[in-house]
């Protein structure tokens, strides 16, 4: 009896589709019944062989046998997976089978799990693909109804495999290449690193910076308070301590004439849907959820509970098929806090939909909304309430009308014998909330409400206070803002032709994105701190080291986009050119590794009882010691001290020593620069040292 097998990705997948099908009867690593077999992959279960099994003298690393660049790299078991993997090869090649059904992750990845399983069992059988965004039953029963054939992927599939060659070659080559240069174990990938660059740069940055003292000279009006603006630059601040006074003086107890009052009516629609990369980044800012726990709930939400659609999707708009069926999804939507809202969306005669749908903007999946599927919301984790509840809220949002606001000016003019000094203050009041009012619960900002004035009122300037700040260096990355950059790599290539062309092209994709970030972290090229992601010393000298080809988003960019208009079949070059492109940069990667003369030592890893451990090379000598004359001055994470500790040397440079005193920030190459000359003069100041060999810096009076 002819039967046809259906490929699931995941088992609770399978077990979803084979209750479809009416699949009851029970195998060792299937389900059957109803003339169908569903089985099922654990992930990947096959991958591709590491260069020592490609030949044996790759056992050992050495620059000499770079670069690897095979053809085709062998595919092989991915340990522990052989069981199953020969039940499905056992099944799909087995003469009672007609045909096959491709029901992988409906994306690159699922495509690619799928393909080389096929390959690696050498099966002959047709296959047709299985494209669903949802595990409801109806979605599911659509999908084995509208089956495309399996050549209809075929650019999803090159584009898979062409991906994850590109990956191989460039990872293994570079880190192998890196690792024997500098004799420390230093992972390096085409996505992974560009992604660390952003870090490093961001704490070099912060490292750089100098803080600038400011003054904010604020009057109280009585009913309002009101911020000195600079006639100079329009600025509310001043870095002018002796300005910031005379202003004081001259405006504290005078009256004030208001010469603007304006008030102009706002609007602002909802934000569009999630994507993954979306619900990712905000659900760290509102919960502090990393990339990947969130992305761990979504894909439950969607496998387990059937209660979200696909989440491994790079769209915010809806297909116009899809919008037709919301206000039936929303009906069975039972959330406590949202049912009012979703009552008020039902009640409207038609629902707008012109934001978000858009068929266009839709390519393998639309964006991540509910199901519609029932739910006792009390028996969801709260995790998963937390997640669910944001992505119905969304689109929930999307469909009430605007957020309404009046946003007034008043700008106050104090006259005295020596200057016309004009104070401004900006204020907010909601007129229909709207949207808006889904997330009440949330801090708005820049909600001041002002008085109604006119143009001519007068004002007593009863109290005028100056405030000292300091200009704060960049924020470190968090979670959400490492997800925007990666996203939006494209948009901070400085070539403004190269960034109009790449304005679309991110590092990674939304499904890869959160594990890359986990796999910087691991590496010990980062690490957090609280709600940040900080490079580490390691990371940072890894960057320091590397051509500038692997560190920028420009190259990955320019990849990613090439492997997207592969899987769509609109790539204008062959799968050819885009791997020769990549050998070629390969070459160049062990070339530069070779003739690299960058001086960095990184500290030594080796294994013990299963683990790797650091262990620290001899530190760098940055230079003589300035206190007794015969040690060198080294350096730890939070200063510079000399060798010669041990015997009494007290020589010890805090690296923030002079930033209180509004100076830099103290790097190695400052030191250095510091013990060569015996000082270093900047913009703002000179730093040097004191009688004692205390590190000192006189800011300039300019």
């Amino acid at each position: 009896m002819a039967r046809l097998v259906v490929v699931a990705e995941k088992p609770s997948v399978a077990r979803e589709i084979a209750r479809v099908l009416r699949c009851t009867k029970k195998g060792e690593g299937y389900l059957e019944g109803d003339g169908y077999v569903v089985t099922w992959a654990l992930g990947h279960l096959i991958g591709q062989v590491e260069p020592e099994e490609l030949d044996e003298k790759f056992a050992r690393w050495k620059t000499e046998d770079l670069p690897i660049l095979p053809e085709d790299i062998p595919l092989k078991i991915i340990r522990g997976r052989k069981k199953q993997f020969d039940i499905i090869k056992k099944l799909i090649n087995d003469k009672e089978t007609e045909s096959l059904i491709c029901a992988t992750d409906a994306g690159r990845e699922g495509e690619l799990i799928f393909r080389w399983i096929y390959a690696y069992a050498k099966c002959k059988k047709p296959f047709k693909r299985l494209w669903i965004s949802s595990m409801t039953d109806e979605a599911i029963q659509k999908g084995l109804s509208e089956l495309q054939d399996g050549s209809h992927y075929d650019g999803l599939y090159k584009s898979a495999k062409s991906r994850a060659w590109a990956d191989w070659v460039v990872g293994m080559n570079a880190t192998r290449a890196y690792t024997v240069r500098y004799g420390a174990l230093l992972s390096i990938g085409r996505v992974q690193t560009p992604t660390l660059a952003f870090l490093v740069k961001r704490q070099r940055e912060i490292d750089a910076f100098v803080p600038d003292d400011y003054y904010v000279i604020t009057a109280d009006f009585g009913d309002y308070k009101a911020e000195w603006r600079n006639p100079e630059n329009g600025k509310n601040q001043t870095g002018d301590e002796t300005l910031a006074k005379q202003v004081q003086s001259r405006v504290k107890g005078k009256t004030g004439v208001i010469q603007k009052a304006e008030k102009v009516q706002k609007s602002q629609n909802a934000p569009l849907l999630y994507d993954l990369t979306e619900l990712q980044r905000d659900c760290n800012r509102a919960f502090g959820f990393t990339a990947k726990k969130t992305l761990q709930i979504a894909q439950d939400l969607y496998e387990k509970r059937k209660l979200i659609t696909y989440p491994r999707t790079d769209s915010r708009f809806l297909t116009a098929d899809v919008a037709k069926k919301i206000r039936s999804t929303l009906s069975r939507v039972q959330i406590p806090d949202l049912n009012p809202a979703i009552a008020g969306v039902l009640g409207q005669e038609k629902l707008n939909f012109s934001r978000i749908v858009n068929d266009k903007r839709v390519t393998d999946h639309h964006a991540i909304i509910p199901t519609g599927t029932r739910v006792d919301f009390s028996r969801l984790s709260a995790d998963e309430q937390k997640v669910y509840d944001r992505i119905a809220r969304r689109l929930v949002a999307t469909l009430m009308p605007p957020w309404v606001y009046d946003e007034t000016t008043i700008e106050t003019m104090v006259q005295s014998a020596e200057a016309q000094d004009v104070f401004t203050c900006r204020g907010r009041m909601t007129v229909d909330a709207g949207w808006k009012a889904l997330y009440a619960s949330e801090k708005e900002k820049g909600a001041v409400v002002l008085p109604d004035v006119k143009v001519g009122d007068e004002r007593k300037a009863s109290k005028v206070t100056v405030k000292k700040n300091a200009t704060k260096p960049p924020a470190q990355y968090t979670e959400a803002t490492l997800l925007s950059a990666m996203e939006h790599a494209g948009r901070q290539i400085e070539d403004e032709t190269l960034r109009e062309q790449m304005k679309d092209c991110g590092l990674g994709t939304p499904a890869t994105r959160a594990a890359i970030i986990e796999r910087i972290l691991t590496t010990g090229y980062a690490k957090r701190e609280k709600k940040s992601i900080v490079a580490t010393q390691k990371g940072m000298q890894l960057i320091s080291i590397l051509p500038e080809q692997i560190t920028s988003a420009v190259m990955t960019g320019k990849w990613e986009a090439a492997l997207a208009h592969m899987a769509s079949g609109e790539s204008t070059q062959s799968d050819e050119r885009f791997d020769e492109s990549i050998a070629a940069f390969v070459r160049f990667l062990v070339q530069d590794a070779v003739t690299s003369k960058h001086d960095v030592t990184f500290e030594r890893e080796y294994k013990k009882g299963g683990k790797t451990t650091a262990k620290k090379a001899p530190p760098a000598s940055l230079g003589t010691c300035p206190l007794c004359g015969q040690g060198t001055v080294h350096e730890n994470t939070k200063a510079f001290y000399c060798s010669r500790w041990k015997d009494g040397c007290k020589l010890t440079m805090w690296k923030n020593a002079l930033t209180s005193k509004g100076g830099p920030l103290l790097t190695a190459k400052l030191v250095t620069l510091l013990l060569e000359k015996g000082e270093v003069v900047g913009s703002t100041g000179k730093i040097y040292f004191d009688a004692q060999k205390s590190v000192t810096f006189d800011r300039n009076n300019t």
